[in-house]
């Protein structure tokens, strides 16, 4: 069996322990996806939406949407928790607030209640106190100079004028917080057909 195919397989393992888990609290089940830039946290999520076990279909929230700028990993990764991990914990409904990167400023509310299962993917979401709201935090790695290619394939120049800043912050932010080490489930998705498996995800969800 691949490697792959075996991560694959303790992933689905994972979901489905995260899953009982929730239940036995009575709550939905809350992911985290965190890794470093273009290791493939938003297609796995993808994924992990079109393949949910069950009738649910979770929500899906990404960290590019509510982070405030290219400077706000940090800003971005509590507000997540304060705003929508920890409120959906304690009552069942949470918030969080996109950033309007064209306007550069603050936007509309989101609200989020605890009926189906949700998915929070990107930078800074296994920060410590992020971490003990979730039933499965997961952490990506892969090649450096694939993600670099990935991430940059995808946000283009408007990443590439930034890719140092966002390193240094991302960096600051894993010697602190030690998101790593914080996950349930490490996976290093280097040999993943990614790229292919969001299509399939993408298709699925549009009924194409």
């Amino acid at each position: 069996m691949s490697s792959a195919r075996e991560a694959e397989l303790r992933l689905r393992d994972a979901v489905q322990r995260a899953i009982r888990d929730a239940a036995a609290r009575q709550a939905a089940p809350v992911v985290l996806i965190d890794g470093p830039s273009g290791a493939g946290k938003s297609s796995l999520a993808d994924v992990l939406v079109a393949d949910w076990p069950g009738d649910a279909t979770p929500r899906l929230v990404r960290m590019d949407d509510l982070y405030p700028g290219w400077g706000g990993l940090d800003a971005g990764s509590v507000a997540v928790g304060r705003d929508l991990l920890r409120p959906l914990r304690a009552s069942g409904a949470g918030r969080w607030r996109q950033w309007d990167w064209t306007a550069e400023a603050p936007a509309g509310w989101h609200t989020v209640d605890g009926r189906a299962p949700l998915i929070v993917e990107g930078c800074g979401t296994l920060a410590m106190a992020n971490v003990a709201l979730a039933d499965l935090a997961l952490w990506l790695d892969a090649d450096d100079a694939l993600r670099k290619e990935r991430a940059l394939a995808r946000d283009g120049l408007s990443f590439a004028t930034h890719w140092d800043q966002w390193q240094h912050d991302f960096e600051r932010y894993v010697e602190r917080e030690r998101p790593r080490d914080n996950a349930s489930l490490v996976l290093d998705v280097t040999d993943w057909p990614l790229d292919t498996a969001r299509q399939r995800a993408l298709r699925a969800n549009v009924g194409t």
